[in-house]
């Protein structure tokens, strides 16, 4: 029996990349306590939230067989949690250019997890933002931007031309400045943008509204969230969760992220639908729910060894998000 070419993915994995890892992860700590000053510790990533609150993640039953796997292995309806946020680690107006997140906590799925002294939590995390790629090629790009960045506006060219060449940084900060900036997060697509294990499979997961545009509904500083907050008052969100696999390494590599899957290569297989429930999100019941939901950590290695993340990003996520979380005392499951 010949074998799927989708399921020849490998993964490049280093000599010493665990030791280098913990060093990012402690750099990034140390950046984002002194960015914090005598304040307390945030997220070091998606500081700012727009919305947190309750919904329902439901498996569907047009599920393809060779995908039934982990939560996805028969249809179900779950209770979700949903944080939507700005991605740079520190609060400002949502008319500045960012990635946006939309971060969900499915409940009460079963399975052995990945990260160590949860094994047996009954959650299962993804973390989606509004671009289908990246800016940077790896871990080590990621942290020379971090860096940068960290010295302010007036220092960020001339750090990061320093850090890699008048080339490869005006080709990020081209990425960057081109990011899409949606005018409504409940009209959005969001995008794991790092691949996933699907089973024997390499995946991308998406998260595509079920809504007209619409207007927005808020403005200024705050308008993702006044606009979330006016759509929930009037009833659910809803998007589809979709897959998209890869086929091989030149059209779909794994381990580079600034390179979107092309669709007409890997079309997108619908797996479940996300609901965002009506709310008052400024009432009692909606506040308290976004003070639990704010209080958690949302870890993309929170996962099922079928869903485990992918790639050389996504291992050093796994030590800073680990960081992170204990920094500030965050809460992995409800």
């Amino acid at each position: 029996m010949s074998t799927d070419p989708r399921t020849l993915w490998r993964e490049q994995i280093t000599d010493g990349e665990e030791a280098r890892f913990e060093r990012y992860g402690e750099e990034l700590l140390a950046l984002r306590r002194a960015a914090a000053r005598d304040e307390p510790l945030g997220r070091a990533l998606h500081t700012k939230a727009h919305v947190t609150a309750e919904g329902t993640f439901e498996v569907l039953p047009t599920v393809p067989e060779e995908l039934k796997v982990s939560l996805f292995a028969s249809p179900c309806t779950k209770r979700a949690c949903v944080r939507f946020s700005n991605g740079i680690g520190r609060r400002q107006g949502d008319g500045m250019p960012d990635l946006r997140g939309l971060a969900v906590k499915v409940l009460d799925v079963p399975g052995r997890k990945l990260l160590p002294g949860l094994e047996q939590a009954t959650t299962q995390d993804f973390l989606l933002v509004t671009v289908a790629s990246v800016a940077f090629r790896d871990a080590e790009e990621f942290l020379a931007f971090m860096r940068a960045d960290a010295g302010g506006p007036l220092l960020l060219l001339p750090r990061l031309l320093g850090a890699l060449g008048v080339g490869r940084a005006l080709k990020v900060l081209g990425r960057l400045a081109k990011m899409p900036q949606p005018r409504s997060l409940a009209t959005a697509r969001f995008y794991t943008a790092a691949p996933t294990k699907l089973g024997p499979f390499a995946a991308k997961f998406s998260l595509a509204p079920v809504a007209s545009p619409g207007e927005r509904r808020g403005r200024g500083a705050h308008m993702h969230r006044e606009d979330l907050v006016a759509r929930l008052k009037e009833g659910d969100l809803v998007y589809t969760f979709r897959a998209q696999l890869f086929q091989d390494e030149a059209t779909t590599p794994l381990e580079d992220l600034t390179v979107e899957w092309p669709e007409a290569v890997s079309p997108w297989v619908d797996l479940a639908r996300l609901t965002v429930l009506k709310v008052d999100v400024e009432g009692p019941e909606g506040r308290a729910a976004a003070e639990r939901i704010e209080a958690m950590s949302f870890d993309p290695w929170h996962a099922t060894e079928d869903l485990r993340p992918l790639g050389e990003i996504m291992r050093a996520r796994r030590v800073a998000y680990k960081h992170s979380a204990i920094a500030r005392g965050a809460t992995p499951e409800p």
